[in-house]
């Protein structure tokens, strides 16, 4: 397919998060994917409309009118993991908000693109009684693209998808790596030149962390994120207040980016 215009909606994960920082600024696999479709065809427009923290109706809200009105050959759209985090998550309900980006963006012409969820567990053991969240937002997920004709970039099932050497330290986003895989893994969904499956190729094997060295390592994560995201649920605070999007226009491709890892 011909891609002039690639608009992305998303949360954290889209806004690259895990890749590079604040100061250097953020790649992440949306970034990347946009790399690799301005090496398959030359002068490509891009806009990044993604905001950390918000819930997949606020990506509806506040994203999808930005999005129509940039007129994208291709939109990638990934949302419902903040969705999932929190105590009254409606699996129906967040699929139907993803629906109706799906049906809007796909009635104005673009072609749309998504992906399921890994199952996060095997990320975070203490995220255990959540776990048939993952299958019951990834199956909406499924049911509303077929509805819409989205392509779906299927990771959940996928065994290097929850290795923890594509994660950041606080489990929650990619790290370069892991970016990086999406990104392929987006790219050979779309048939890109020179894409494949490499992408879900597991990683050599190393020894597991197991006994006193994990149980340090689960009350690490516990003191530097499980306990200020928390923090921030009671406060009422979202990491989404006073953020915009990075790239809210069409432009090409700059050359300044964070250096790979």
């Amino acid at each position: 397919m011909s891609v002039v215009r690639y608009v992305a909606l998303g949360d954290s994960q889209t806004e690259g998060l895990g890749d590079g920082d604040e100061v250097r600024g953020l790649r992440g696999w949306a970034d990347r994917l946009a790399e690799l479709l301005d090496a398959a065809e030359p002068g490509l427009q891009y806009a990044n409309l993604a905001v950390r923290g918000q819930l997949a109706g606020q990506v509806r809200a506040t994203q999808l009118d930005a999005a129509l009105a940039l007129r994208p050959d291709l939109a990638t759209v990934v949302a419902g993991m903040n969705d999932l985090l929190r105590p009254r998550f409606d699996a129906d309900a967040t699929g139907a908000e993803l629906e109706a980006m799906f049906a809007a963006l796909t009635g104005a012409g673009a072609r749309v693109a998504t992906l399921t969820f890994p199952a996060m567990e095997r990320l975070v053991p203490l995220a255990r009684p959540l776990a048939p969240r993952v299958p019951a937002l990834n199956a909406r997920i499924r049911e509303a693209a077929a509805r819409h004709g989205v392509l779906v970039v299927e990771t959940y099932g996928e065994e290097v998808v929850v290795d923890p050497r594509l994660w950041s330290p606080d489990r929650l986003h990619a790290a370069p790596l892991g970016h990086a895989r999406i990104a392929a893994a987006f790219a050979h969904a779309l048939a890109l030149p020179g894409s494949d499956r490499g992408w879900a190729v597991p990683l050599p094997a190393v020894a597991p962390v197991r006994g006193v060295r994990a149980l340090a390592a689960e009350a690490r994560w516990v003191a530097g994120f499980l306990g200020p995201w928390l923090g921030r649920r009671v406060r009422g605070r979202s990491s989404a207040d006073g953020r915009v999007a990075k790239r809210p226009g069409l432009a090409p491709l700059g050359t300044d980016r964070p250096a790979d890892d």
